[in-house]
Order: C-alpha cells, then structure tokens, then sequence
C-alpha cells in the first residue's frame, strides 16, 4: 500500500510509515559532540560534511529562522505522544520547547525578524492528543479541524490565533520577501491553499480543484509557489474523497509536485510519476526543486530525497538512504541543507535532523578533495 508522510500530521505519519517507536530523549540540551553523526552513503555526493543535530527521538521538519541561527521543529518527547514544538540554537544544538505543551502542533515556521514564530496547534480543543485515525478504511490521514494558526514570540509566550476559521487551517510558511504566508485550509469546504498577510489580513484563496492542495513553500524571490497536490478527475474517486474529507480523512495514495505563480495564476504540475512526492523546496536558484518521494519504490516506505527543474526536466537523486529522508531545507545562499531521516538510528524508526554542506558540482568538489 502506498503512503505519503504529508506535512501537517508529519509524525502521525511518518509514525504509519515506518513503525516509528517513541524514544524518551533524555535533556533538552543535546550538544553536537556527544555523538558521531553517520557517514554520507555511496550515490550521496551533493552532500558533504554531515552533522547530526538531534539524538534519538522523532524529531523533523526544521526550518531555518530568517538569520539562519536557529531552527524551528517539530518533535514528540516522552511523555508526551504528539508533537510538540521546539527552536534549536545551531550554534549549540540546544533547544526549548515553545509551543503549549497540550494538543498537537505541526509546521512551525519563523516571521520576519526572528522573534515571532508560527505553527498549527489543537491545543485550544483539548489539552489531550486528538485520536489516530481509523485505518479499516485503508491507509487515511486526520484532517484535524481543531487546528488553528497561532503565532507566539519566540520563547512560547504571546499565543495567539491567525486567521482562524472553522475547521482545519494548517502547513503555513512564510514568504522569504517577508510579506505573505501561504497555508492549508478547509475554510471553503475543500483542502486549498490560501495566502495572507503575516498580520492574518488580505486572506486569497489559490486554489480550486477538487482534491489536496497543500505543503506549499515560497520560492526564495516570492514569486512562485510549489506544492503537492491529487484531483480527483473522475466521479468514483470524487466521491470517494468527499465520503472522506466528511469524516475529516483524506487518504494520500498519490501526490504530484505543481508549481504556480505566487497570486494562483498559472499553475502547472512538475511531476508525474505516481509516486508519494511531497515536502517540495525551492533551491536558492529559483529554478530547481528538492523534494522527498518514495519513487524508487512507489509500493513500499523508501523515501529519498530528489531534485528537479521547474520544468520538470533533470530529474537527480540526492540521498540513497533504505528507510526514510524528507522536509529539505536549503540555507538562503544554498551552501547548506537541512533535512530528517531515519539514518544511523539507534532504534527502528528513530528520526532525526541533520545539516550537510550542498554540493552543486560533485566531479569538481570531488577533484577539489583529491587534491
């Protein structure tokens, strides 16, 4: 069967996928030292110079605050058994936690000037994690209406709701210009992508076929978005979907990267594989885009991380890991990336977040090396 990790709910998913086991992590100030980060596998040689930055645990998407100093994160800590979430300072791998410590929290992301955060909580409903899903329908994904947007100041304090509206709003991310947020809602009565203002003003809807659209980032100049999405095109599947997103499921047996000019005009899809394709980000180049796929095992849990053109030519495999790699994010003048995986775990499912130099031209760095 096939399952995608989708960005809101990532551990819940991520949990289906690979049988993740909860691990406690032992101190909330974890230093870079006090373990050897794994070697870089054969086939990896855009990458170089890995480190490791969390040790044990489901720790994953880490994004990048503006000044590049700190990372946000989402991570499930004993003995709690949802995500909560966290800031890292790099410097020293140490970090807090910011969010309510109640409900679950999923994309975290920083606003301008690093001393507001954002993420998607449920903690306003109910202090309680909010159940799993029932998978007697097949592999199916909670769409959570109790999460809202809320923004807080970057040590947790200040919570506060943004443009919140009945049912599920969720995988917001910021604009690098600074000036919009783009975001996942079923404020219409389907699953589309919206933008704002970072104030929660001037809400547009982007999207409006029939189907997921959502896990959408900025390209680094603003100007275009890229995001995951399935439409349902005929009536069986239609329906099916419907029956689903009633019960607040939606089952991700497929989802292609498109891409769209920042204001919705001018979508076109990138990909077209069949594949789990999803956690898309642009390279600082705005012309190329990493993202996470199971494609080079479309039935099974393998997921690698890839890079494409915007054109959806060239398409390069980037890390050659068994289990699982995802949620890349490039440094804004791409020298660095950072992303989560299941590599050198110490237990089986075990994820943690990790940084590595990029390399664009790996026969030139390698020669380089040599020399």
């Amino acid at each position: 069967m096939l399952v995608l990790p989708l960005r809101s709910g990532t551990r819940t998913a991520v949990r289906h996928l690979m049988m993740l086991a909860s691990l406690t992590l032992c101190s909330l100030h974890v230093p870079v030292a006090t373990a050897q980060s794994p070697a870089l596998l054969p086939g990896e040689t855009h990458l170089a110079n890995i480190r490791q930055l969390t040790f044990g645990g489901e720790n994953a998407e880490g994004y990048f605050s503006f000044d590049e100093t700190r990372l946000i994160f989402q991570a499930t800590h004993a003995p709690r058994t949802c995500d909560a979430q966290y800031v890292m300072n790099l410097a020293d791998a140490s970090f807090s936690m910011v969010s309510t410590g109640t409900g679950r929290t999923t994309c975290g992301y920083f606003l301008p000037g690093d001393t507001t955060i954002l993420f998607a909580s449920t903690h306003a409903a109910s202090a309680d994690c909010p159940p799993v899903p029932d998978h007697s329908q097949g592999y199916v994904w909670a769409i959570y209406p109790s999460y809202d947007i809320y923004t807080a100041r970057l040590d947790g304090s200040g919570i506060t709701p943004l443009a919140a509206a009945p049912g599920y709003d969720a995988e917001a991310t910021v604009s690098p210009r600074g000036d919009r947020i783009v975001f996942t809602s079923t404020r219409d009565g389907d699953l589309d992508l919206y933008s704002m203002k970072t104030d929660g003003s001037d809400i547009r809807r982007l999207t409006n076929e029939l189907g997921y659209d959502g896990g959408a980032f900025y390209s680094w100049d603003g100007a275009t978005i890229v995001y995951r999405a399935w439409h349902q095109t005929d009536s069986a599947s239609a329906a099916t979907y419907k029956g689903l997103l009633a019960s607040d499921l939606v089952k991700p047996s497929r989802m292609e990267l498109f891409v769209m000019n920042a204001d919705g005009s001018g979508r076109r899809q990138i990909t077209n594989n069949g594949a789990a394709n999803f956690a898309p980000f642009f390279h600082p180049d705005n012309k190329h885009i990493i993202f996470a796929s199971n494609l080079s095992d479309t039935r099974g849990r393998n997921f690698d991380l890839y890079m494409i053109g915007v054109d959806g030519q060239g398409l390069t495999r980037i890390t050659f890991n068994e289990t699982f790699d995802g949620f890349p994010m490039f440094t804004r003048d791409g020298k660095k990336l950072v992303f989560a995986s299941n590599r050198g775990a110490k237990v089986r499912g075990e994820t943690n977040l990790f940084i590595a130099d990029w390399v664009t031209d790996p026969v030139t760095h390698k020669k380089h090396d040599h020399h």
